[in-house]
């Protein structure tokens, strides 16, 4: 589909689109588990563990890779830093479900 020269993917169903997830999710508890892992449980249940250290590319992520920096963090629907920082919270709940998933 076109919308306005973009093209959208009208499959919300492709196993390469990490950021599929159709239900809208928040973090709501969050636990620094070491290096760039993080505990995650989101408000429909699923919870795990997630390690974001290949997800900090960018000038808003390189304080991140300061792993006490990193562990600053703090749950506003999502995972956010002091610098402005954050990730999509479907973006996490997509990547607990795949590391869960890759775990079993």
């Amino acid at each position: 589909m076109k919308i306005g020269g973009w093209l959208l993917n009208a499959s919300r169903s492709n196993p390469f689109n990490r950021w599929s997830s159709p239900v809208l999710v928040h973090v709501v508890e969050a636990h620094y588990r070491g290096d760039h892992r993080v505990w995650l449980k989101f408000d429909d249940g699923l919870e795990g563990e997630v390690d974001l250290a290949s997800e900090l590319r960018g000038e808003v992520f390189e304080p991140l890779r300061d792993t006490s920096y990193f562990a600053a963090f703090r749950v506003d629907h999502t995972l956010t830093w002091p610098n402005g920082a954050d990730f999509a919270p479907e973006f996490l709940y997509d990547l607990v479900r795949e590391t869960n998933r890759t775990r079993v």
